[in-house]
């Protein structure tokens, strides 16, 4: 497994360097270029950027072709809307925006193994190496498929890494199935009727309505829902008036829902609707509700993810694979590609300290030479030359 020698400092640099310039969703220009730069000067035999508007693809070919057999490990690139607190060196220059999810070292890590795919070339087969914009909610794995992605390089398996805070450094952690819930917003808008503060019998309030909306919707998941199903309906706003004396005419509020099977997810669609437009009439006001969904659930497939696990296991032992971890609730958009070609998705140790989408999160380095040896044992292992 790679150790902590000249390559470890480069691909730490990189990382620092993509941490404290984050971007985006789709606005992640400095970074794709910054990827395709370094593609091109590992000696990948193709490298091809603005796949998913701004995602980047290399292709790496290895000594032999013989097998057929195209692996493609991906990476996402966008960082997210909150202001760091970490305190480091590195810290984001951009204000309102950091790295708060490790994306800088999921593409760090993957450069990191691209390099050294590009220098031995030890298998049979073809890598692609693909850096994903928009993962935080944007939809950019959606997009790269939408440009084509699969069939245009030909990719017959698909692989991707994530950083999980709270396991060990040099630990991974999968599971064959539902891994990530699928992610659905809301949006509801309450129309009523205004009056005075003084006067609420010539009102129709909609925050009145609005209340008891979001109460009922919390009877979803533990009147309706099977009680072996997994599932989660948050309001996370309500917004609604601008003075303590007025009733207001209308009010809005949002939230997400979260589901592992598809016949619950229908559910959850169907009563949210239900419920906001019921209730709002009984109150005579009318409810409108937006719902859409965003990310479907992350599925590994069983014989990848055999593989992937076998892979881990190869380079820090049985001990340190966990192959049976516990559905998150949390969304990947990595589903969009499980869903057009089978894979896995695999959780890399971070060590203690801050979880994923906190300002005081920071990508532990000593996970690189980890990471780095996952993505080449990925290809190696799976292309093997003999």
């Amino acid at each position: 497994m790679a150790g902590k020698d000249a390559d470890y400092a480069d691909v730490v640099e990189w990382r620092r360097d993509i941490h404290a310039h984050p971007e985006l969703q789709f606005e992640v220009h400095r970074t794709a270029a910054l990827v395709a730069a370094k593609l091109t000067e590992f000696g990948c035999d193709e490298v091809v950027a603005a796949i998913g508007k701004t995602g980047v693809v290399g292709i790496i070919h290895g000594q032999k072709r013989t097998s057929g057999k195209v692996i493609a490990l991906r990476a996402d690139m966008d960082a997210l809307p909150i202001e760091e607190e970490t305190g480091a060196a590195w810290t984001s220059t951009t204000k309102g925006v950091m790295h708060a999810c490790g994306h800088d070292g999921h593409t760090a890590m993957l450069l990191g193994a691209a390099r050294n795919l590009a220098r031995t070339r030890a298998f049979n087969g073809t890598a692609v190496v693909i850096f994903q914009p928009a993962e935080e909610g944007g939809g950019g794995a959606k997009a790269m498929l939408e440009d084509g992605l699969m069939d245009r390089f030909g990719i017959t398996e698909v692989y991707a890494m994530h950083t999980e805070p709270g396991l060990p450094i040099g630990q991974f952690t999968t599971a064959s199935g539902p891994l990530g819930a699928s992610a659905d917003g809301f949006r509801i808008r309450i129309d009523g009727k205004g009056a005075h503060g003084a006067d609420p019998h010539t009102s129709v309030d909609p925050l009145v309505v609005g209340a008891n909306i979001l109460l009922a919707l919390q009877t979803i998941v533990s009147r309706n829902v099977h009680p072996r199903q997994c599932a989660v309906v948050t309001v996370g706003w309500i917004k609604g008036g601008t003075a303590g004396n007025v009733i207001p005419q209308s009010a809005e509020m949002g939230g997400t829902a979260r589901t592992f099977h598809p016949p619950t997810r229908d559910l959850i669609e169907r009563r949210v609707t239900e419920i906001a437009e019921h209730v709002a009439e009984a109150y005579g006001a009318r409810a409108t509700v937006t719902y859409k969904r965003m990310f479907p659930p992350t599925v590994n497939h069983p014989n990848e993810t055999a593989f992937a696990v076998s892979a881990a296991r190869s380079l820090v032992g049985e001990e340190n694979v966990k192959s049976d971890m516990g559905p998150l609730m949390g969304s990947e958009d990595f589903a969009f590609m499980l869903e057009a070609r089978p894979g896995n998705i695999m959780l890399i140790g971070n060590g203690d300290g801050p979880g994923v989408h906190d300002a005081r999160y920071d990508f532990n380095d000593d996970a690189i030479p980890f990471g780095i040896a996952y993505f080449r044992a990925i290809v190696e292992r799976r292309l093997p030359l003999e």
